[in-house]
């Protein structure tokens, strides 16, 4: 049975543990707000830019000889690239065992198909996870998710994704990304990068409510789009960057939010073992006093 200084120790020990979680989460809290600004501001226009995409497709003639070649799907899918993102740090709960079961999945799909997936990591935990199991890892991008970072980084991994795509090392990219819900819900999500596809998406919503955009535009279609096409796959790496950040945050802040909780039900639970276990220490000397004290009088 455990001393009254055991669980004196255990109760202090459990209080310095409280006071680190409600600090993270109050940081987290800090974080979240910031990311969460960045990422709604964003989304319109990401989803626009989807929007202006889906007009100008369809002034593109549908042949794969004059279709910009992001456009045009492979005959054959033999090698797919596949962009992970999660996060540097753990503390957040379920939120990167989520991401990387999604990806397993995902290259488990295709590993069916007699298809190769190669994976890029955007996060030290998907890096060490895939490296533990000796797969092979085609680059690495560390310490952007959960932190502070610019279009540029998109603009880096986008380029990367395109160029081994044109030069045929790989015949599809995908990506997967943590969406943000809400702040009790971040759904692990696998969007294709390339070839680019869903641009018309915008003009079927626009349908639905009666009315399609016209974009006037110069120079012509053909050549706005090959202008505009790696810009989407940029624009849908940092959307996803965004997404995943914001989700970390909250996820990190509801994780210690709870282990702040736990740890407070805890200390309750050791306060009452404790006052047992003194009151039984306290009877225990009174009865050796009366004893003693009834020996004394016989």
């Amino acid at each position: 049975m455990a001393t009254l200084k055991d669980i004196q120790r255990q109760i202090v020990g459990v209080k310095k543990t409280q006071k680190i979680t409600k600090a993270m989460n109050m940081v987290a809290a800090s974080k979240l707000r910031g990311a969460q600004e960045k990422m709604e501001a964003f989304r319109p226009y990401a989803e626009k830019f989807a929007e202006v995409l889906g007009s100008l497709s369809e002034r593109i003639e549908a042949d794969e000889e004059h279709a910009p070649p992001l456009l045009v799907p492979r005959a054959e899918v033999k090698t797919v690239d596949l962009v992970l993102m999660t996060s540097d740090r753990g503390l957040c709960g379920s939120f990167n065992t989520n991401l990387i079961g999604k990806a397993e999945n995902f290259m488990k799909e295709k590993a069916d198909q007699g298809i190769e997936t190669r994976v890029i990591c955007m996060g030290r935990k998907g890096r060490d996870y895939f490296r533990r199991r000796k797969h092979a890892i085609e680059s690495q991008y560390l310490g952007i998710v959960g932190a502070k970072f610019g279009f540029n980084i998109a603009v880096s991994v986008g380029t990367e994704r395109i160029d081994t795509f044109l030069d045929g090392q790989t015949d599809e990219v995908h990506m997967i990304f943590s969406e943000f819900v809400s702040m009790a819900r971040q759904v692990p999500t696998v969007k294709q990068l390339v070839p680019i596809v869903g641009v018309e998406k915008a003009e079927q919503a626009q349908e639905a409510e009666g009315y399609i955009a016209e974009h006037i535009c110069e120079p012509s279609a053909e050549e706005l789009m090959a202008e505009m096409l790696p810009k989407q796959v940029y624009v849908q790496i940092f959307r996803g960057l965004l997404e995943t950040s914001t989700s970390e945050h909250a996820a990190r802040m509801t994780a210690m939010d709870n282990a702040t909780t736990n740890c407070k039900e805890m200390i309750t639970s050791l306060t009452l073992i404790y006052n047992k276990a003194r009151q039984a220490a306290i009877t225990a000397e009174l009865m050796d006093i009366v004893g003693g004290a009834e020996a004394l009088k016989g």
